[in-house]
């Protein structure tokens, strides 16, 4: 059997978009699942360029509440996982980012002092 596999392509509008390579003449049947349930099954069609499959599915707004929210693309007849979506919301996204700006600007000072040193010890 060929190795298959699921590349994200985007998520635009709410739909996630993939690229399923792997079984040529027969459409994928894969399966969403959210904190193990299943949602239901990825709309698959014929890739443009006709070397794969394009799959998608709608977020189910539903699903999303604060903090990280995980869905899984599953091959429906194996039940391996290809791919995720995560989505975060709320207050748990704004601490993030606010962690990440914080540990960016301690590696920029950090940078800083290194260049004024190096700068200091050529003159």
């Amino acid at each position: 059997m060929a190795t298959e596999t699921l590349t994200r392509i985007r998520l635009a509008n709410g739909v996630w978009e993939g690229l399923f390579l792997g079984r040529n003449a027969q459409p994928p049947r894969l399966q969403l699942r959210h904190l193990g349930e299943f949602l239901g099954e990825l709309e698959a069609s014929p890739a443009a360029d006709k070397t794969g499959w394009l799959v998608k599915f709608r977020l189910p707004l539903d699903r999303l509440s604060d903090g990280a929210q995980t869905f899984v693309i599953e091959d429906a007849q194996t039940g391996a996982a290809l791919a995720h979506e995560t989505i975060i919301t709320g207050d748990a996204a704004a601490a993030d980012l606010r962690t990440e700006l914080s540990v960016l600007r301690d590696e920029l000072d950090l940078l800083k002092r290194a260049f004024r040193t190096h700068c200091a010890a050529g003159d």
